[in-house]
């Protein structure tokens, strides 16, 4: 086990992208049914496409699967989670938050959705400490900066 994966074990499903041929079968699938396309063959190829390594195709995921959460109220549970899975692989960490606590509320002893907050949460906290140093260090080298400004002009 990576230490990615025993660090945030929520993520451990998304570690492994599929392949390109399996992500294939999935949109052929999807091409199939067109153009009524079963909402369980559009929630199958979304998660393929949030476990991708792709940007676009995580994006393309998440967009797929809002649309089967608000059109499909039975499978909403399902939706919710990799919805937040999802929103946090493309860095949501806002809409990922707002998924994992919407699904905490209807299932507080949900041990997977516990975990994906507590990941999503050490992501955010680790974000805006990063943010903190960055924004600390350009406070700093401005004073510096108005510091050397008022020595230069006092000699």
């Amino acid at each position: 086990m990576s230490e990615k994966s025993s660090v945030y074990p929520a993520l451990e499903e998304l570690s492994s992208p599929l392949s390109n041929q399996q992500l294939q079968i999935l949109k052929n699938q999807v091409e199939a049914e067109q153009p009524e396309v079963s909402p369980q063959t559009t929630f199958n190829y979304a998660w393929g496409l949030i476990k991708s390594s792709n940007h676009k195709h995580q994006e393309e995921g998440v967009r797929l699967l809002t649309g089967v959460f608000r059109d499909v109220p039975s499978m909403r549970r399902e939706c919710l989670y990799y919805l937040s899975l999802g929103s946090y692989k493309i860095g949501d960490y806002t809409n990922a938050r707002r998924y994992v606590d919407t699904l905490l509320d209807a299932e507080p002893e949900n041990s997977q959705a516990r975990a994906l907050k507590v990941t999503i949460d050490d992501q955010v906290t680790k974000e805006g400490l990063i943010g903190l140093g960055i924004v600390g260090g350009a406070i700093a080298a401005i004073g510096l900066g108005i510091m050397g400004a008022m020595m230069r002009k006092k000699r």
